[in-house]
């Protein structure tokens, strides 16, 4: 992952979290499944990480799949802050 940051997918559900990992692994895509940030949503649940190379592979198995997704975002880290932005 890069330091200065990295994408996490948000899903509506933790069901669609794992409905995701099982498809992602199938695609030997680099990615680790991570509680959702804070910064994002107070509610508990699952996303995944990755990094920016995987991006639009990512983005491919999510639609093709028909996982929902709250959405997808970078969260870059900026000396003693993070910024997260909302990239879809």
């Amino acid at each position: 992952m890069s330091q200065q940051g990295f994408y996490v997918v948000v899903f509506d559900s933790t069901h669609h979290a794992i409905s995701a990992e099982k498809q992602l692994k199938k695609e030997k895509i680099a990615f680790n499944v991570i509680p959702t940030p804070r910064e994002i949503t107070a509610s508990c649940g699952l996303s995944i990480k990755f990094n920016a190379e995987v991006l639009g592979t990512v983005q491919k198995v999510v639609e093709q799949e028909n996982i929902a997704v709250k959405g997808v975002y970078i969260i870059e880290k900026l000396h003693d802050r993070k910024r997260v932005t909302q990239v879809s």
